[in-house]
């Protein structure tokens, strides 16, 4: 059995959390979650979060706080157990959001009522309480 460690953001603006949708043809195409990915070797989870949100929202933040944990086993199938930290972040400025085309086709500033309605994994939904 082999583990997976992966980073998510959550960036607030005005009461709205920021989310984004995969692309077709990616894994999970069209559902939208928050900015994240994988951490690096040698790579420590603050700084992967941070990385990530530039990478996949041409957002430049800095952590705050972490959020949550969670932790489950992979939904394809495979021998791997998957585990992710959401952290609290601050934008260091206010640009506009710039998506990486073949991670990501959509984003949208959701407030907690409005993405209750979406099909979210758990740890995102969770996420966006409160």
């Amino acid at each position: 059995m082999s583990d997976k460690h992966l980073v998510y953001c959550r960036i607030e603006r005005d009461g709205a959390v920021l989310l984004i949708r995969r692309a077709p043809g990616v894994f999970l195409a069209g559902r939208w979650e928050l900015p994240g990915g994988g951490i690096e070797p040698g790579e420590r989870p603050e700084q992967a979060a941070v990385r990530e949100v530039c990478e996949e929202t041409g957002l430049t933040v800095t952590v705050t706080r972490e959020r949550a944990e969670h932790s489950w086993m992979d939904v394809a199938g495979r021998p791997l157990r998957i585990h992710a930290r959401v952290y609290e972040v601050a934008e260091t400025g206010s640009g506009p959001v710039t998506l990486n085309p073949e991670e990501h086709d959509d984003h949208a500033w959701f407030t907690p009522e409005q993405a209750a309605a979406l099909d979210l994994a758990a740890h995102f939904r969770a996420a966006l309480a409160g």
